[in-house]
């Protein structure tokens, strides 16, 4: 009977807004920690070494769940595994307003990050379930322009709505119902694609066509050990490829308060200046999806169409170093916004990549590899973070000034060994990775 029910048109993109609703979700949560951090630093005496062990906390998990969700999501699939990780963070947002202090939002934070770990390998499993190469770049954009989306939501929801009404704790618990509203959605409409009842015959069969690999010599494997993904220079240039980047972000993320305060700006009286930057971040996601897309159409290569946003986006996070020279709120908040804007466009193709590069069996273990990479990048730099900026709080603005130096400058030598590991060898031709 489901059989008869009619198609969906273009189902692929409906399958995209809900990766991209969870991403949306998955952010407010995360980002409501940060956004009351400068207040619960005041109300509870925390230095900022104490916030980086909060930071840590939600990271350490978030590293090792990356690799394990993303593993457990190839074996148990996309739809159910998104099902269960989302039912465990939301649970865990509603109690992190049980905490009583720092060791109990600790544990909370590090039990959200085993949680929210599973979205972006999962996400990308879908994507390259559900979309065309010429498209996968494009609809990483989407379900990722939720992080952006999602982090400039937050500063209103809880900093201007919940916060100055009911307090910190509320504004924990009252995000985490989206969550549940969102896995109804989820479970009525995700299936595979070659499974779906309400997919149009001519989506089918766009996809299954794209799947197929004319011209390569042997058939590529689609599940292959982890060992073995770890001997091919294509998994370490997506793994280098988000653990160069991401730590940025996340800084800019969960940091960006603390730093405006430590520059002597409010974060209360200037929310501007507070979402602008994932704005930017939102426009440089679709900008490179769609750049990407736009040129294989015009006939360039897969792997030369790819590495177009990687170059500028590597190039274009040194301006963070500008920002060590700036007090103004909006110059500050328009140099960030250079930065998430190229930095959106490094790391659309980093996710991107899993799905360019591997089988549908390896996609969800691979972008988990990179995600764990990230963690592990995240982890040492926000333990960094707070160690330098205590030792400098007697210098006032200029706080944070070596950190941003350091931050300006890694995502480039990214850039670089990026380039140099994504590449076309005997890999490709046994069939471990497709060709780019």
């Amino acid at each position: 009977m489901s059989n008869a029910k009619k198609p969906i048109s273009s189902l692929r993109w409906w399958i995209g807004g809900l990766l991209f609703a969870s991403t949306v979700i998955n952010y407010i949560d995360r980002q409501t920690l940060s956004l009351l951090a400068p207040y619960l630093r005041l109300q509870y005496h925390w230095t900022y070494s104490d916030y980086a062990n909060l930071a840590i906390a939600f990271r350490v998990a978030y590293t090792i769940g990356q690799t394990v969700c993303g593993k457990l999501v190839d074996r148990v699939g996309t739809r159910r595994g998104l099902t269960i990780t989302v039912i465990w963070y939301s649970l865990v947002s509603m109690c992190t307003s049980l905490a009583r202090g720092l060791y109990s939002l600790a544990t909370f934070r590090f039990l959200l990050g085993a949680g929210e770990s599973a979205n972006w390998p999962a996400a990308t499993k879908a994507v390259s379930e559900w979309f065309p190469k010429q498209e996968r770049a494009l609809a990483t954009a989407l379900f990722d322009s939720g992080s952006s989306i999602g982090g400039a939501v937050a500063p209103f929801l809880v900093l201007v709505w919940i916060y100055p009404r009911w307090g910190w704790r509320p504004a924990f618990a009252v995000p985490s119902v989206l969550g549940f509203l969102w896995l109804i959605a989820w479970r009525w409409l995700y299936y595979p694609p070659e499974k779906h009842p309400r997919i149009s015959p001519s989506e089918q069969a766009m996809i299954a066509a794209d799947k197929e690999e004319p011209g390569q010599s042997h058939p590529q494997l689609a599940t292959i050990p982890i060992r073995t993904l770890l001997k091919l220079p294509q998994t370490w240039g997506t793994i280098i490829a988000k653990t160069f980047t991401d730590p940025v972000f996340f800084f800019i993320a969960e940091w960006l308060p603390t730093y405006l305060v430590a520059k002597g700006i409010e974060p209360k009286h200037d929310v501007m200046g507070l979402w602008i930057p994932f704005i930017a971040a939102d426009a440089g996601s679709f900008f490179a999806g769609w750049f990407s897309g736009f040129l294989i159409k015009r006939g360039m290569s897969l792997g030369r169409a790819r590495k177009v946003p990687v170059i500028y986006g590597g190039i274009g996070m040194t301006v963070l170093i500008l920002t060590i020279f700036a007090t103004n709120p909006y110059v500050i908040a328009f140099l960030f916004s250079v930065v998430t804007f190229t930095y959106a466009g490094f790391t659309i193709i980093a996710n991107t990549l899993p799905s360019d590069l591997f089988q549908s069996g390896s996609v969800a273990t691979v972008s988990g590899l990179g995600g764990t990479g990230t963690g592990i990048g995240t982890i040492i730099a926000f333990k960094l973070v707070g160690y330098v900026s205590d030792a400098r709080q007697v210098t006032g603005t200029h706080t944070f000034d070596p950190i941003m130096i350091a931050l300006g400058i890694i995502p480039f030598i990214g850039m670089i060994l990026t380039l140099l590991l994504i590449r076309n060898n005997e890999a490709t031709e046994r069939g471990l990775v497709r060709r780019i």
